[in-house]
């Protein structure tokens, strides 16, 4: 994923509110389950990391990510963002395309 590609969606990430959240119990494999469901519905997807969660959030991103196949958006403070690419039939986020040609000087 290209900067402006993170970039294109953390801006559409700053609307959207947190789907899940991870509490005490941290993460469990229903929690995992529900969140590649979201993700297969909607691509891009918002979780809160609450108090009461003794994990880091940094951590906990990199987990669910491995474990759903998606990749981290960002991470800030305890809310997290994953996306995940859609089926080319369900596709409902376009990415700006990836810029394959460098500058020279």
């Amino acid at each position: 994923m290209t900067s402006k590609q993170r970039a294109y969606l953390k801006s559409l990430a700053m609307n959207l509110t947190p789907v899940f959240q991870i509490g005490k119990a941290s993460l469990t494999p229903e929690n995992t389950a529900a969140i590649a469901e979201a993700l297969e519905a909607r691509e891009l997807i918002k979780i809160s990391v609450l108090q009461n969660c003794m994990d880091d959030p940094n951590e906990l991103a990199q987990i669910v990510s491995e474990r759903t196949h998606s990749q981290v958006v960002q991470v800030i403070g305890k809310k997290i963002v994953l996306y995940k690419e859609g089926k080319d039939n369900k596709k409902k986020i376009e990415l700006p395309k990836a810029n394959k040609q460098m500058k020279t000087r």
